[in-house]
C-alpha cells in the first residue's frame, strides 16, 4: 500500500515537473521563434521608430525597450520638456543626434524583426513592436542603447528590460553618446 502511494505522488511530481519546463522554457521559445519577420528599413522616423518594408506591405516599426530624444514636435516633446525642464531646443538637438546614429545604422539594411512573447504586438499608435536584428546578428535595440543614444523604456516591462537598463547605466558610466560631453545632456540623465 505505501509503495502504491509512493508511485503515485513521485509520477505527480514528475508530472508537475514536466508541465512546468513545458511553460517554462519551450513554449516561450517556440513563440519566440514563431515570430520572426525579414524586412528592409526604408526610413528612420526617429532613434527608435522605423518604416519597414516586410512581404511587401511598409509597417511603423518601434524598437522594443528603448527611448530616444524626440527629434520633432510631438506630445511627447512637451511631456519630456515638462518631466525634464530641459527646453524644447536641446531635446530636439539630442533626437536629431539619436536618429543620425539610428540612420547610420539601419537605413537601407536588411533586418530581423522579433515579438517579444511577453509584449504585445502593435503600441497604441498602431506600430509593431519589436527586438531588431542586423543579419550579422547585431541586436540593433541593445546597441543603440550600449553606445549611448536610447534609454531604457521602463514603463512597460519586456523580457530584456533588465539587460537594457544594465547597458543604460553602462552607456552612462562610460559617457558614451549622449551621456557624453554634449550640451543638454541633462535631459537624458533625468529620463531614469
Amino acid at each position: 500500500m505505501i509503495v502504491r502511494i509512493f508511485k503515485i505522488i513521485f509520477s505527480a511530481v514528475l508530472l508537475l515537473l514536466f508541465l512546468y519546463f513545458i511553460q517554462s522554457y519551450v513554449i516561450p521559445k517556440l513563440e519566440e521563434e514563431d515570430e520572426k519577420d525579414r524586412g528592409l528599413v526604408i526610413k528612420v522616423y526617429d532613434g527608435d521608430t522605423y518604416q519597414v518594408q516586410i512581404n511587401g506591405r511598409i509597417e511603423k516599426v518601434r524598437a522594443l525597450g528603448i527611448d530616444t530624444p524626440e527629434r520633432y514636435e510631438s506630445d511627447k516633446l512637451f511631456m519630456d520638456r515638462e518631466r525634464t525642464g530641459s527646453d524644447i531646443n536641446t531635446i530636439m538637438k539630442l533626437g536629431e543626434l539619436s536618429s543620425s546614429y539610428a540612420e547610420s545604422l539601419l537605413t537601407n539594411r536588411e533586418v530581423i524583426l522579433v515579438k517579444d512573447y511577453r509584449s504585445d504586438d502593435r503600441d497604441s499608435h498602431g506600430r509593431l513592436l519589436r527586438f531588431i536584428y542586423l543579419d550579422d546578428g547585431t541586436f540593433v535595440n541593445m546597441k543603440i542603447i550600449e553606445d549611448g543614444y536610447a534609454t531604457a523604456y521602463r514603463r512597460i516591462r519586456n523580457s530584456k528590460t533588465d539587460e537594457f537598463i544594465r547597458a543604460e547605466n553602462s552607456a552612462r558610466e562610460n559617457r558614451r553618446g549622449l551621456w557624453g560631453e554634449l550640451e543638454g545632456k541633462k535631459v537624458l540623465e533625468l529620463q531614469k
